[in-house]
C-alpha cells in the first residue's frame, strides 16, 4: 500500500503564549489579610506617578506580545473587582490595569508538547476550487504543569493533496467563558467563546471546570449530520483533574461559542470515545474502549448519556496485542464505516491500522489491516513520549484519506493514503 507522507511538521512551540489567570490564595491568617486584599491594597496606596510608572514597565514588557493587553488587565481586574466588592468608580483607569496585571501571568500552552490531532472538513467553503477542500484541526497542546489545551489550525487539501496551512496570527488569546474566573472553578457545562477579533487558528480553548483542571485531552471532532439535516461539530475528549478522568462532549455550529458538557452514564468513565457521524438505526453510536484493552460499539438515544456496549474488536496481531483503540470518529464510505484503530505491541510501540465495519450493521467488522499503516519505527522515535503514533481523526478528500497524526507526543505530521489501496490490504 502507497502511504505519502507529507514533509510538513508541526512542532511544539513556547513562543506561542497567551495572558491566563494568575490566582491567588483568597482568605489569610485569623486577623490578617490575605495576599489578595494586600496585593490590591498596595496598587490603591500608589500614587498616581508610581502607579503610572510600574504600569508602562509591564506594558513595555508584554504590550508587543498579546492581542489587547490592556483590555485583557481591565477584564481580569473586572474579576477581581466582583469578588473583593470594590467600588470601580473611586479606582482610576491605570490603577484597574495595574490590578489586573498583577492576577495575569504569561503561559506558554505549547511549550511540552503539541500531538494527537484530529480533522474535518471546515465550516466555510466559500471559495474552494473544484476539487479542494478548506479543512480545521485541533490538537493537543501541552504547556506548564502537563496541562492540556485545545488549539486549532486551519488549511487547504488541494486536488493533487497538497497541503497548506493557514498561517498561525503573532498573536494567541484564550476562549472565554464570562463569569466564571479561576477563583471558583464551576461544575456541569460551560459555554466558551472565541474572541471576536480571533481567528480560530489563534485560539486556544483552555481547561475551565473542576473536572477539567489539568487537561482536555484528545479532542476527535467529527462533522455530525443531525435527521432534520442540520449539521454540527461534535468532539468527545478527555477531562482530566489530576486524579480522575471522564469523558466529555464539545458541540459548536460555528466555532465561535463551543459547549462543553459532561457525560454520563457507566461508559463516559473511560478514555477514547469516537462519534459516528450520524445515527444508524435511529440511534446514536460510538466506538470505546471501556476495559483498557479491547474495542465497544456503543448505542444511546441521547449524545450525553452512554452505558456498557458490545465487544467490537479484541488484539489479534502482533502490533496490536497489548490494547487496541480508535483513531477518531468512523468515516463513511460506499463499502462501510471505515475506523482508524491505534494498536500497541511489544515495547509500548504504537501503531495505526484500520478496520472496516457493515454499513448498516456497524457491530459486524468486514475487513481489517494485518499490517498498520503507519508504525513508530517509520518515524520519528524519539520525543516527550517515544514510539508513538497516534491520529485522533482523518477526513476523506475524493478517493484519498487525509490523516494528521501525533509523533513521539512531540510533533504532528501529515499522511494521505489512496482509500482503494487501504480496503485492498483487509
Amino acid at each position: 500500500m502507497n502511504l505519502f507522507d507529507h514533509e510538513l511538521r508541526l512542532y511544539a512551540d513556547p513562543s506561542r503564549v497567551v495572558v491566563r489567570p494568575f490566582h491567588l490564595a483568597w482568605g489569610g491568617a485569623a486577623g490578617m489579610p490575605s495576599r489578595t486584599e494586600r496585593l490590591v491594597g498596595e496598587v490603591l496606596a500608589m500614587s498616581p506617578g508610581e502607579t503610572r510608572d510600574q504600569l508602562e514597565l509591564v506594558l513595555r514588557d508584554f504590550e508587543a506580545r498579546h492581542w489587547q493587553t490592556r483590555r485583557v488587565f481591565m477584564t481580569r481586574y473586572d474579576q477581581i473587582e466582583d469578588m473583593m466588592h470594590l467600588d470601580g468608580a473611586t479606582i482610576s483607569d491605570e490603577k484597574r490595569q495595574l490590578i489586573g496585571a498583577y492576577f495575569c501571568h504569561e503561559y506558554s500552552y505549547a511549550a511540552a508538547a503539541l500531538m494527537n490531532p484530529s480533522a474535518v472538513p471546515h465550516f466555510d467553503q466559500s471559495g474552494m476550487p473544484e476539487g479542494s477542500l478548506r479543512i480545521l484541526m485541533s490538537l493537543r497542546a501541552v504547556g506548564e504543569g502537563h496541562i492540556s489545551s485545545v488549539a486549532f489550525r486551519e488549511g487547504i487539501i488541494s486536488d493533487g493533496n497538497e497541503l497548506t496551512l493557514a498561517p498561525e496570527p503573532p498573536f494567541a488569546t484564550a476562549a472565554d467563558s464570562p463569569g466564571h474566573g479561576e477563583e471558583a472553578l464551576p461544575q456541569g457545562p460551560v459555554t466558551v467563546h472565541r474572541h471576536r477579533d480571533s481567528t480560530l487558528s489563534g485560539t486556544v480553548i483552555f481547561p475551565i471546570t473542576r473536572a477539567q483542571s489539568k487537561g482536555l485531552e484528545d479532542l476527535r471532532l467529527v462533522q455530525f449530520t443531525h435527521d432534520d439535516g442540520a449539521v454540527e461539530w461534535l468532539g468527545t475528549y478527555t477531562a482530566y483533574n489530576g486524579s480522575n478522568i471522564g469523558s466529555e462532549l464539545m458541540r459548536t455550529r460555528d466555532f465561535r461559542a463551543f459547549d462543553l458538557v459532561p457525560m454520563t452514564g457507566s461508559a463516559a468513565r473511560n478514555k477514547g470515545m469516537a462519534l459516528f457521524p450520524r445515527k444508524i438505526g435511529g440511534r446514536y453510536m460510538t466506538i470505546g474502549r471501556q476495559d483498557g484493552e479491547n474495542l465497544f460499539l456503543l448505542q444511546s438515544d441521547s449524545l450525553t448519556h452512554w452505558d456498557e456496549g458490545a465487544m467490537l474488536l479484541r488484539p489479534q496481531f502482533p502490533w496490536e496485542l497489548v490494547q487496541i483503540g480508535n483513531c477518531g470518529a468512523p468515516i463513511e464510505l460506499d463499502e462501510g464505516w471505515l475506523l482508524l484503530t491505534h494498536g500497541v505491541g511489544a515495547m509500548r510501540k504504537y501503531s495505526i491500522g484500520a478496520v472496516l465495519l457493515d454499513k448498516d450493521d456497524p457491530g459486524k467488522v468486514v475487513g481489517r489491516t494485518r499490517e498498520p499503516l503507519l508504525a513508530a519505527a517509520d518515524q520519528d522515535r524519539e520525543g516527550y513520549v517515544p514510539n508513538v503514533v497516534y491520529t485522533c481523526g482523518a477526513v476523506k478528500h475524493g478517493d484519498t484519506l487525509f490523516m494528521p497524526y501525533g509523533i513521539a507526543d512531540s510533533s504532528v505530521g501529515f499522511a494521505f493514503v489512496a482509500i482503494k489501496e487501504l480496503l485492498a490490504t483487509m
